[in-house]
């Protein structure tokens, strides 16, 4: 089991999925990635989000990539998963009960499946209080603002009600607005509930009010780096504001053919061999793409030499 009574700070990436020729996932190329990941410091993985194409995946092959996750850790790092994305309530209840026997240290909700963008929060709240009934009540849970297919923010007033609940310890926030995330930190303060943002430009600000991390795409590019920031932003501020804009200009790197170019990223790591996707067209990931994740690959190398102890 991976269980642990607390979620830890720090950095939580969030995985991608690699397939096959024959589009299937290819798990030895996962088993790496997994390794990979963890070699670089992380202390944890989230895995079956949208960056792993969940919404693209079967149920049974989202509950057997979170099951992989969590049998190759080890307990080396918790593993947490999200992958409820059908419509119906009683659809989700299923898919989260499938995921929640995996052995993973906490199951995440996706904020937007929990109510339709017209809808109100105390709908929202409703239907939370109906989907705890069906849920393990050992294990804790979290909420991840998946952009797709809408993006439905948390307020303050409703993660303080659900931090109130003992139930919840972990929100991947979507916001990239610092006074937002002012206001979540502010709002669970004191209860187990901690916040991970998953913006690398208001990341150093938000750990300065109290996030707890930093769970984002850009882990899967270099998460050794977010790693230091986290870790070591109070003891070494100068060095952490410089890593923190060099971060801020990398994370620019999103706005392309995503997760295509972090699959790229993996085949220079040497840990898969293509860059095959269910979500995106892999063809449009064209040479000058390429060129600029190779760019980005050799100024991490160059900017782990800068900070100590990376």
């Amino acid at each position: 089991m991976n269980r642990v009574k607390q979620l830890p700070n720090g950095v939580w990436p969030t995985m991608i999925t690699p397939f096959t020729e024959n589009n299937e996932i290819d798990y030895a190329s996962l088993g790496k990635l997994i390794d990979w990941y963890i070699e670089r410091g992380v202390d944890g993985l989230f895995a079956v989000c949208q960056s792993s194409e969940m919404f693209k995946l079967s149920l049974e092959e989202r509950v057997a990539l979170a099951a992989f996750t969590v049998e190759r850790s080890a307990g080396r790092v918790p593993v947490i998963a999200s992958g409820h994305i059908s419509d119906a309530m009683e659809d989700q209840i299923y898919e989260l009960q499938a995921i929640s026997k995996t052995g993973i240290a906490a199951l995440v909700l996706i904020t937007n499946r929990l109510a339709s963008e017209d809808e109100s929060d105390e709908v929202l709240k409703n239907r939370l209080e109906e989907l705890l009934q069906h849920l393990p009540k050992e294990l804790p849970l979290g909420f991840y603002e998946c952009p797709a297919p809408y993006k439905r923010l948390m307020t303050p007033e409703l993660l303080r009600w659900c931090a109130d609940t003992g139930r919840f310890q972990f929100l991947k926030d979507t916001s990239c607005d610092v006074e937002e995330i002012r206001a979540k930190v502010e709002a669970v303060s004191g209860t187990g509930l901690k916040l991970y943002n998953a913006n690398s430009a208001t990341l150093l600000e938000t750990l300065k009010l109290g996030a707890a991390g930093y769970s984002g795409v850009m882990a899967n590019f270099h998460p050794e780096l977010y790693v230091w920031l986290v870790k070591n932003f109070q003891q070494f501020p100068a060095e952490a504001q410089l890593l923190s804009d060099q971060l801020s200009l990398a994370s620019f790197i999103e706005r392309q053919v995503y997760p295509v170019n972090a699959k790229y990223h993996m085949m220079l790591e040497q840990v898969s061999s293509n860059y095959l996707s269910r979500t995106r067209d892999a063809s449009q990931f064209h040479a000058t793409n390429r060129l600029e994740v190779e760019q980005l690959h050799r100024l991490a190398k160059h900017w782990r030499s800068q900070f100590p102890g990376v």
